[in-house]
């Protein structure tokens, strides 16, 4: 078997410099909208459970409001994580019961089901302040980008009021820009949702942590680069010993290179793109951008199995 890398080589942190103006406005916005809040549904991807949370929510937005944090994109990690997960959030201090997984794509969803009877729970036994007049509930979404908050929307208006989507959802990081109006997503009693743009932390930690971010699609992938992406997504594979991506690639072994798994990936399906030499002849190369595009998203679309990145950063379960 080859020899694996055991850390990922340094990369430029200019890379992960990355935070648009519409953020810092819309944590402004966010926060001027807190005193017609009554709970904070913080929406995370299940893959990530521990890096990329935006530390920010944690002393500007949730507070002393109750807060229930959903891990979403469940589907995507093996459920045995579950229990280790939720003790390593119990270690910083996140009540237990208030964590739930959920997979927006299920209606039946276990999780799906248990989220509005909680946060009816949370917010009857908290002290409401200057809304404990207000019969309605109101609940706001937050999260970074790309991690589900408006496909959760449209599930929980869909469960509950029959009606199609209310807010946006895309595959680009950062598609809601600003607060919406308030979404109806329940008569009886009356509850609504405010969407919230996805926001990143203004400083992302550490390099391996915006790779992370990078991988689950928090951060767009041009703004990393697809091959780096790939590379470090290759390095984990390896450390995790998941092999899967031989056979998906089209391989013929594991290898720690990512230049090799490319270019063997794109001659395997005949991406070849034309180039332009310096005596202005063109030739033929294997499309390397294309397979580092498909490498990702054979990882996002669970193709390379269920595989939770923090893994890491747990104590693993008996598998």
């Amino acid at each position: 078997m080859n020899q694996f890398r055991t850390t990922f080589p340094l990369v430029s942190r200019d890379l992960l410099n990355w935070f648009p103006g519409h953020m810092g406005k819309g944590m402004k916005q966010m926060q001027q909208k807190l005193k017609l809040v009554d709970c904070v549904i913080e929406v995370h991807d299940a893959r990530i459970p521990l890096t990329g949370r935006n530390t920010e929510f944690k002393h500007s937005i949730s507070g002393i409001k109750p807060h229930i944090l959903v891990l979403n994109k469940s589907d995507l990690i093996d459920k045995r994580w579950e229990a280790p997960i939720v003790d390593r959030l119990q270690q910083e201090n996140f009540d237990p019961k208030n964590v739930l997984f959920t997979n927006c794509k299920n209606q039946t969803c276990r999780g799906l089901r248990k989220l509005m009877p909680l946060a009816q729970n949370l917010i009857n036994s908290s002290d409401r302040f200057n809304r404990s007049s207000q019969r309605e509930f109101c609940i706001m979404i937050i999260g970074v980008p790309n991690v589900g908050k408006s496909s959760l929307i449209n599930v929980l208006r869909n469960r509950h009021l029959n009606k199609k989507g209310a807010s946006q959802v895309g595959a680009i990081a950062g598609v809601t820009r600003s607060v919406l109006n308030r979404i109806k997503i329940s008569e009886e009693p009356p509850i609504y949702l405010l969407d919230t743009p996805g926001i990143l932390e203004p400083n992302i930690a550490d390099v391996e942590t915006g790779l992370r971010l990078a991988l689950v699609s928090c951060l767009q992938d041009h703004l990393v680069g697809e091959e780096l992406i790939a590379d470090y997504l290759l390095f984990l594979l390896n450390k995790q010993r998941n092999y899967r991506y031989v056979e998906t690639m089209g391989l013929p072994e594991p290898t720690d290179s990512i230049a090799s798994a490319l270019v063997n990936n794109a001659i395997h399906t005949n991406k070849m793109v034309r180039t332009k030499q310096l005596d202005g002849t063109s030739v033929l190369r294997p499309d390397v951008k294309m397979a580092a595009k498909f490498m990702l998203k054979s990882f996002r679309t669970g193709g390379l199995g269920k595989i939770l990145l923090d893994e890491d950063k747990l104590i693993a379960p008996s598998m």
